[in-house]
């Protein structure tokens, strides 16, 4: 009896811990832009504390308006702290300070990676919806995602469109990367892979006046500071390429976040593919 009397209060407890473990948050915390998009779209308002700083800045959020509704933070162990939460999402490029002070005081630090595919991308989705007890707004968000990206293929076996993504300090993405993927569901041929760029990179004007693309999708301005894809588009080099390559505004915090921001992504991508064609 005493062995199954054990085996009773083992269970029990273990039932326990994953009832504590599926407790949804309260209060969350953000502190990166791509996941404050995320938290806003599988959260009730009133659990999320705050937002990152991040989200309020022209040209690095896509959900600027929504996001001056909440508080926000600069990252800091100390203004997280002062906001009790019971949860804080974080990036593996999140402040390392910040995340080993909150977890040495007891708050849950989850850290998301940034995801490379579509599927990572909506796993994601999934697991913030769980931990904030809204699976519910999580499926529903995956298939708004989902919708978008199928209204953006292309026809099947229409010729890809070799398109160069072109940001603020010459970023481009290659192989491997959310951004190829997403040219690659949308129609086109990523042309960065052309240039032999590895992952996310930087290319020289030089190689894509050489061998220009039939699109480039550029960076849009910041107040003040033009992005380099404008000032390369200004270029005297690129002059002679007019009219045979069709330039499309692409916002740079497409080009890295995921989740909610697909969606926007696909439809630009769907537009600008239709320009060409």
């Amino acid at each position: 009896m005493q062995p199954t009397r054990r085996a009773a209060v083992v269970g029990a407890a273990a039932l326990g811990l994953a009832g504590a473990a599926a407790t949804p948050a309260r209060r969350i915390v953000s502190l990166n832009p791509c996941l404050d998009a995320i938290l806003l779209a599988v959260a009730a308002p009133r659990q999320i504390a705050a937002l990152s700083h991040y989200s309020r800045e022209p040209g690095n959020s896509s959900i600027g308006d929504l996001a001056r509704q909440f508080p926000f933070t600069y990252e800091s162990a100390e203004e997280v702290i002062a906001l009790s939460p019971d949860l804080v999402l974080a990036s593996r490029h999140s402040s390392l300070a910040t995340r080993n002070a909150l977890k040495r005081l007891g708050v849950k630090v989850e850290v998301f990676s940034t995801p490379d595919n579509v599927p990572d991308s909506l796993a994601q989705v999934r697991r913030v919806a769980d931990l904030a007890g809204q699976p519910g707004l999580g499926r529903r968000e995956i298939a708004r995602i989902e919708a978008a990206l199928t209204a953006a293929a292309p026809a099947p076996g229409a010729r890809p469109v070799r398109a160069l993504v072109f940001q603020r300090n010459g970023f481009s993405s290659g192989p491997d990367t959310l951004m190829d993927e997403l040219l690659r569901r949308t129609g086109f041929r990523n042309a960065a892979l052309d240039y032999g760029a590895k992952r996310t990179t930087d290319l020289s004007l030089d190689v894509v006046v050489a061998d220009p693309p039939d699109i480039l999708l550029s960076g849009e301005a910041l107040p003040g500071a033009p992005t380099w894809g404008e000032r390369v588009m200004r270029h005297p080099a690129l002059e002679r390429l007019k009219g045979r390559v069709q330039i499309v505004s692409f916002p740079q915090h497409l080009m890295f976040c995921g989740g909610p921001n697909l969606v926007e992504a696909a439809e630009r991508l769907a537009k600008a593919r239709r320009l060409v064609a």
